[in-house]
């Protein structure tokens, strides 16, 4: 077959894949902006990727309902012990409760009460794989989970072979729907999606060309910085040097020392909310004046706290805007704080999201794995699921390209409002012929 016929023929799967599935245009894959698509503007691709969802053809919905059981198990693997993800998993563990004891508060599933089987992911390699056959020994019918990376990785290559639905409701990792495994969905946007926004932001709108990134040395800053990377330089401006740190380092003079030296006209920090502060409290220290980016984990109370005056002025991203006028976010958010006496997280929000949407499949459809596989990943029952953290818009490999919101701190708080959309400007390609 011809390339241009074979181009031809993914551009029409697209177009239906879109008109069938309600999209209102054709996107592109991972709602990449055009400018960004790669290699584009010199050549289409020969073969496009991730046109269609993919099923399961396996057995299991002929299988009846037991009749023995006197609760419904729900799985939840999150960092809750031996991780330096823990506030962020009890925060998810805490929304997982809170679906769960509303839902029971409304009579369960048909007078059964549903009930949490709560396993930590301590983000050793392998050891998330022995908590899901775990689940699998305890009957549950679907899990949600995890926030690591590497974890969230190994856990859905045994969820495959035990066949148990998962919904992820914290890893933004861009390649973990890509698996193409027909047993998972994940509600919360990705790394992707927080790459372009921050692209548009520094680049576009705020008219840096020479940025300097200094990212945690592990999967979420290796993974999650590298569409940023790749955006930057296909927009014409590569990044002007990339430093590492390690989870729990507290002194980063050396990393900013050479990053001084390069002379950036933007900071981007890539990693968890304490090393954010703490690098971004040096970064002053030296007397760096430059405007500093982050990643959304920085999007947290603990972030304020430990960077006190030095966070004013700083933009990061969120998956949602917690302060949107929604009746249904605020109910929860006053139910999460009279139940556990903190403000709920990203994590804790989404995780709410994604328990309830277990919980509405397995209304649906009763006890079986296979059907509630099926009406996780049906479009027409939760493409456009209404959530405390917005819709669900799935795309072919069932993950959430819901638009994403900027975070930036005025008056010691965070103010969120709508990510702009990545355009065509001229503006750009005309500084980078300057440069050249």
């Amino acid at each position: 077959m011809k390339p241009i016929i074979k181009i031809l023929i993914s551009s029409i799967l697209l177009a239906a894949f879109s008109s069938a599935f309600g999209q209102e245009k054709k996107v592109n894959y991972g709602n990449i902006p055009d400018e960004l698509v790669a290699f584009d503007r010199y050549q289409k691709a020969y073969k496009y990727h991730f046109l269609e969802p993919v099923q399961f053809y396996g057995a299991g919905r002929e299988k009846l309902p037991p009749t023995d059981i006197k609760e419904v198990r729900i799985g939840f693997l999150g960092p809750l012990e031996g991780s330096v993800l823990i506030s962020l998993g009890k925060q998810m563990l805490q929304g997982s409760m809170l679906a769960v004891e509303e839902a029971n508060n409304k009579g369960g599933y048909k007078g059964l009460p549903f009930k949490l089987m709560i396993h930590n992911d301590v983000g050793l390699w392998g050891a998330a794989a022995n908590e899901v056959v775990k689940m699998d020994d305890e009957k549950v019918w679907a899990w949600l989970g995890s926030i690591d990376d590497i974890v969230s990785h190994v856990a859905i290559r045994a969820t495959l072979k035990v066949e148990i639905p998962n919904i992820n409701t914290g890893d933004p990792d861009p390649t973990f729907t890509e698996t193409a495994i027909p047993w998972v969905v994940r509600n919360i946007p990705d790394d992707r999606q927080s790459s372009y926004a921050l692209v548009n932001r520094i680049f576009k709108i705020d008219g840096h060309s020479r940025v300097a990134v200094i990212r945690s040395n592990n999967r979420y800053g290796r993974v999650g910085i590298l569409h940023f990377t790749r955006s930057a330089t296909r927009l014409g401006f590569p990044l002007v040097i990339e430093e590492r740190f390690s989870d729990g380092e507290t002194d980063f003079m050396e990393q900013l020392e050479r990053i001084k030296k390069t002379s950036p006209d933007a900071i981007q920090i890539w990693g968890n909310a304490k090393e954010s502060a703490l690098i971004l409290n040096q970064i002053r220290k030296l007397g760096m004046t430059q405007p500093v980016y982050g990643s959304d984990r920085m999007v947290s109370a603990e972030f304020l706290s430990i960077a006190g005056k030095s966070a004013e002025g700083i933009v990061t991203t969120c998956q949602y805007n917690p302060d949107a006028n929604d009746p249904k976010l605020k109910a929860f958010k006053a139910n999460y704080l009279k139940r556990f006496g903190q403000e709920p997280d990203v994590f804790a929000a989404h995780a709410y999201d994604g328990m309830n949407m277990i919980i509405e499949a397995i209304r649906k459809v009763g006890l079986n794995r296979v059907l509630i596989r099926d009406i996780l990943t049906d479009m027409k029952t939760f493409q456009g699921y209404q959530g405390v953290t917005g819709k669900v818009v799935f795309d072919a490999t069932w993950n959430n390209l819901r638009p994403i919101f900027m975070a930036e701190v005025g008056n010691g708080k965070f103010i969120f409002s709508p990510a702009p959309p990545l355009e065509k400007s001229d503006k750009i390609y005309k500084k980078v012929n300057e440069r050249y």
